[in-house]
C-alpha cells in the first residue's frame, strides 16, 4: 500500500479493504461449512452447489485442474529461480546465489521420490520438472563461478553432454517419471553440433555431426522405450534432417566429394528411420532416394562439361526407380522401393521440364517470320544458349516412360518420343530441307498412330506383376504397370496421334510457307498423308483427317491462284473446286467435319469474290449448284436444298442489280414462283395444310412491293398487269375455297381499284358543294342503322365461309 498518500485517502482505501476481507471470509466459512456438510452427511443425499449461483456440472476435471496448477507453480518457481540466479539478490555475489541454488535443486530432485511414494504423481512431475530446469541454472552458475574463461560454446556442448548423462539416469531412477527421460534425448542434440562449432569446423563438419546425432535418435528409435522419448528422437532427428540434407545438396554441387558421402550418410540413416517408422516409411524413402540422386550425380557433374549436368542426374533418378519394380529388388521392401521410385520419377520429371523449351521453339518458331511468304528467309527460331544434351534427357524420359508400360506408361512415350523429335531441327540447327523433312515424317508417324493405335500396344511388353502390398495392409495397392485410372489405351493413344499429327503438320506448313516450292511440296504431302488416314480411321479420326485434307487442297488451289498471279476474286472463284469436290466426295467419306470445312471454304470463296459484284453472282450460283447436289442425298436434302435456293436467289438479285434492272417484279417473281410450287406440292402431300402456309408468303412476296410500286407509279401499265394478277389470284381462291389467295388477292384488287378511282373521287369531290359530302354521310350511317341486324348477320355469314376454307 501507498504510505504517501493524504490521511483522507488512506482512510478511505483502509475502509475498503477491510470491507472487501469481510466479505471473502464470510463466502470462505460458507464454503467450509458446505464441505463439512458433504463430508459428514449420509450417503444419497444431493449436495449443493459449491457456490451460490455456481453450476451443478463442473467444466473441468479435478485431474485437470491439479495439473494446471502445477504447471503454473512449476513455471512460476523456475521463473523465479532464473531471476534469482540472473538478478543480484540483496547483498549475496554469484557465489553465495549458486550454493543456495545448488541446495535448492538438491531438494527439488529429492522431493519426487517421497511424492512417488505417496501417490502424488502429478505433485512428483511438477517439482521434477523444477528440478531440471535449476539443474540448468547450476550448470550457468557453475560457469559464471568456477569456470568463467571456458569458451561459451564449448561450455555449452559440455554441459548439455554432462546434463543429458544427468537426466538419463535420473529417469531411470526414478521410473514415475514421465518428463525426464524426453529432456535427456533432446538435451543429447547440442554436444556433438556445438563441439564441433566450437572446435571451428565448417558446414561439412557440423552436417556429419547433425548426421551422427540423427543416427543416434533413430537407433533409439528400434529400441523398446515409451512413447515420449521415441516422438522426441523422432522429432529432433526430423529437424536435424531438414537443415542438414538441404546443406548436404548445396555441398554436392560446389564440393562434390565432401556432399556425397553426407548424403549417403543421410541415406542410410533414412532408410534405417523407414524400417523403424513404418507410417513414415515412404516419406522417408522418398528423402533417401533424393540423398543418393544427389550423391551419385555430384561427382559425375563435376566430371563433366556443364550441358551434361542435367543428363547426369536424370539418369541417377531413372536409376534409382529402376528398384519400384520388385523384380530388381526383391528384398526391399515394397513401401520403399515406392519411395525410390517416385524420388527417381520426381528428379527424371524435373529434368524434363528442364528439357522442354526446345520443343515450342521447333513447333511454333516457323511463325515467327518478319519477311513476307515466299520469301526465302527461313523463319526457323533457334536457342543458341540451349544445350543440345536436351534432346538425350527427352529420349530417357520416353524410354522411362516405355518401361512403365500399360496405358499411360506408353502415352507418355508417346508424347516425349514426338517432342524429341519437334525438338531435333532446333537443337541440333538442322538445315531447311532437313527441318522440313523431320516435320513430315513426324506427321506421318503420329497420323498412323491416330489410325493403328494398336500396333503401338502390340509392339510393347505386357505388364509385369503386381508389387505386393507393404506390411500392415498400408501404403499402395496398385498394380505395376496398371493405370491410375480406367482408361481405353487404344483411344488414349489414337487422340493423341491425331492431335500430334496435326500440330506437327501446321509447323511444316508454316514452315514451307518460306519457299514457293516447298509449299506445294508440303501441301500435296499432307494432302495424301491427310487422305489416307480418312480412308483408313475411324470416328473422330475419320473426321479431323478428312477435314485437314479439305484444307490441304484448299492451301494447293491458293497456292496455285498466287502463283499464277491471279486476283483475288478469281482466287475465289478457283477456290468453288474445293467444297465442289467435297460434295463430291461424301458419298464414299461420310465425315460431317469434312462438309463442314467445305462450307468454310466455300465460304471463304465467296467472300473473296465480294468485290465484283459480277464474279459474286457467278459465285453465289456456282454455291447454290453444289448445294443443290448435295441436296441428292437423302440425309442432307432439307438443309441444302433451302440453302440451293437462298443461294440461286441471291445470285439472281445480284445479277439484276449489275445489270441494273430495278423493277420490283423482276426480283420478286423469282421468289413467288418457286414458293408457290412449293407449296402446292406440299398442299398435295397433306390437304389439311392451310393455305396461308402453303401459299400466302410466295404470294405476298409479290403483291406487296408491287403495291407499293403502284402507289409510286405515274404509268398504268403496272396497275393494269397487278390488277389482271391480283384478279385472277382472288378468282382462283374462290374456285378452290382457299383463304390466303382469296383474301390477298382481293385486298390487292381492291386497292389497286382505289388507287385507280383515287383521282377521279378528288376531282368529283372538289366540284360538288361543301354541305354533300356531309348530307352523304349522314344517309349512309342512317341506312347502316336501319339494316344494322341483318348487316351483321351478313357479315357473319361472310366470316363462316371464310373459316370454312383453306
Amino acid at each position: 500500500m501507498d504510505m504517501n498518500l493524504p490521511p483522507v485517502e488512506e482512510l478511505r482505501r483502509v475502509d475498503a479493504e477491510l470491507t472487501r476481507l469481510d466479505a471473502r471470509r464470510a463466502e470462505l466459512l460458507a464454503r467450509r461449512a458446505w464441505l463439512l456438510g458433504v463430508l459428514y452427511s449420509p450417503v444419497g443425499r444431493p449436495a449443493a452447489p459449491p457456490f451460490p449461483g455456481a453450476p451443478g456440472v463442473a467444466e473441468t476435471s479435478p485431474r485437470g485442474a491439479q495439473n494446471v496448477l502445477l504447471t503454473l507453480g512449476g513455471t512460476l518457481l523456475a521463473v523465479a529461480a532464473l531471476a534469482f540466479t540472473l538478478v543480484s539478490w540483496g547483498s549475496m555475489g554469484i557465489a553465495g546465489r549458486s550454493a543456495v541454488l545448488l541446495a535448492v535443486t538438491s531438494a527439488a530432485l529429492a522431493a519426487p521420490a517421497v511424492l512417488l511414494r505417496r501417490g502424488l504423481a502429478s505433485t512428483a512431475e511438477a517439482v521434477g520438472a523444477l528440478g531440471l530446469a535449476l539443474t540448468v541454472l547450476d550448470a550457468y552458475a557453475l560457469h559464471r563461478v568456477a569456470l568463467p574463461e571456458a569458451d561459451g560454446l564449448g561450455y555449452a556442448a559440455g554441459a548439455a553432454a554432462v546434463l543429458a548423462g544427468l537426466w538419463a539416469g535420473y529417469g531411470g531412477l526414478l521410473r514415475g517419471l514421465r518428463l525426464p527421460l524426453p529432456a535427456a534425448v533432446a538435451a543429447a542434440q547440442l554436444p556433438l553440433p556445438l563441439g564441433v562449432l566450437a572446435a571451428g569446423g565448417g558446414p561439412a563438419a557440423v552436417a556429419w555431426a547433425m548426421a551422427l546425432t540423427a543416427a543416434a535418435d533413430v537407433a533409439l528409435l528400434a529400441r523398446p522405450v515409451g512413447a515420449a522419448v521415441r516422438m522426441t528422437a523422432g522429432v529432433a532427428a526430423g529437424v536435424l534432417a531438414v537443415w542438414a540434407l538441404p546443406a548436404g545438396g548445396w555441398l554436392s554441387l560446389t564440393s562434390p566429394w565432401t556432399g556425397g558421402p553426407l548424403l549417403l550418410g543421410w541415406a542410410a540413416v533414412c532408410l534405417y528411420a523407414a524400417r523403424a517408422v513404418r507410417p513414415a516409411a515412404r516419406v522417408l524413402a522418398v528423402a533417401a532416394g533424393l540423398a543418393v540422386v544427389a550423391a551419385a550425380a555430384g561427382p559425375v557433374r563435376a566430371a563433366l562439361p556443364a550441358e551434361w549436368a542435367v543428363p547426369a542426374y536424370v539418369v541417377c533418378g531413372l536409376a534409382l526407380a529402376s528398384l519400384w519394380r520388385p523384380v530388381r529388388a526383391a528384398r526391399i521392401p515394397a513401401e520403399v522401393r515406392v519411395g525410390f521410385g517416385l524420388a527417381g520419377g520426381g528428379v527424371a520429371a524435373l529434368g524434363v521440364v528442364w528439357a522442354l523449351p526446345p520443343v515450342p521453339a521447333g513447333l511454333l518458331g516457323p511463325a515467327d517470320r518478319s519477311a513476307g511468304v515466299w520469301s526465302g528467309a527461313h523463319a526457323e527460331l533457334v536457342l543458341a544458349d540451349y544445350p543440345a544434351t536436351a534432346l538425350l534427357v527427352l529420349l530417357l524420359g520416353a524410354g522411362a516412360a516405355a518401361a512403365l508400360r500399360g496405358p499411360w506408361g506408353r502415352w507418355g512415350a508417346v508424347v516425349l518420343g514426338w517432342a524429341v523429335l519437334t525438338a531435333l531441327p532446333v537443337a541440333l540447327e538442322l538445315s531447311y530441307a532437313a527441318g522440313l523433312a523431320v516435320r513430315l515424317m513426324v506427321t506421318g508417324a503420329a497420323l498412323g498412330l491416330a489410325v493403328r493405335p494398336g500396333v503401338l500396344a502390340r509392339g510393347l511388353p505386357e505388364p509385369g506383376p503386381a508389387p505386393e502390398r507393404p506390411e500392415g495392409g498400408r501404403g499402395a495397392s496398385w498394380t505395376a504397370g496398371a493405370p491410375a485410372v480406367p482408361v481405353a489405351a487404344d483411344v488414349l493413344l489414337s487422340r493423341t496421334g491425331l492431335v500430334a499429327g496435326l500440330a506437327s503438320a501446321g509447323s511444316a506448313l508454316l514452315l514451307a510457307l518460306d519457299v514457293r516450292a516447298a509449299t506445294f511440296v508440303v501441301l500435296g504431302v499432307l494432302l495424301g498423308l491427310f487422305v489416307a488416314a480418312a480412308l483408313s480411321g475411324a470416328g473422330a479420326v475419320r473426321g479431323a483427317a478428312a477435314g485437314g485434307a479439305v484444307l490441304a487442297a484448299a492451301g494447293l488451289v491458293g497456292a496455285g491462284a498466287a502463283a499464277a498471279g491471279c486476283a483475288a476474286a478469281t482466287t475465289g472463284l478457283l477456290l468453288l473446286v474445293v467444297p465442289a469436290g467435297t460434295a463430291a466426295l461424301a458419298a464414299r467419306v461420310r465425315s460431317v467435319t469434312a462438309e463442314l470445312t467445305g462450307v468454310a471454304v466455300g465460304a471463304l470463296a465467296v467472300a473473296l469474290t465480294a468485290p465484283r459484284p459480277a464474279l459474286l453472282a457467278l459465285a453465289l450460283a456456282l454455291g447454290g449448284v453444289i448445294a443443290a447436289a448435295t441436296a441428292l442425298r437423302a440425309e442432307r436434302r432439307r438443309a441444302a436444298s433451302w440453302t440451293a435456293g437462298a443461294l440461286f436467289l441471291a445470285s439472281a438479285w445480284l445479277r439484276l442489280a449489275v445489270w441494273g434492272v430495278t423493277v420490283p417484279e423482276a426480283y420478286t417473281l423469282p421468289v413467288t414462283v418457286p414458293a408457290l410450287v412449293v407449296g402446292f406440292l406440299r398442299r398435295r402431300r397433306d390437304p389439311a395444310a392451310s393455305s396461308w402456309v402453303a401459299y400466302g408468303p410466295g404470294l405476298a412476296a409479290t403483291l406487296v412491293p408491287s403495291l407499293v410500286a403502284v402507289w409510286s407509279d405515274p404509268y398504268g401499265t403496272r396497275p393494269l398487269l397487278l390488277g389482271t394478277g391480283a384478279l385472277a389470284v382472288t378468282l382462283l381462291g374462290a374456285r378452290f375455297r382457299l383463304q390466303a389467295p382469296l383474301v390477298l388477292g382481293g385486298t390487292a384488287l381492291a386497292l389497286v381499284a382505289l388507287h385507280e378511282l383515287a383521282p377521279y373521287v378528288v376531282q368529283l369531290v372538289g366540284a360538288l358543294p361543301r354541305w354533300l359530302p356531309p348530307a352523304a354521310a349522314g344517309l349512309l350511317l342512317l341506312a347502316v342503322g336501319a339494316t344494322y341486324e341483318r348487316r351483321l348477320r351478313e357479315a357473319r355469314i361472310l366470316r363462316e365461309r371464310l373459316a370454312r376454307m383453306r
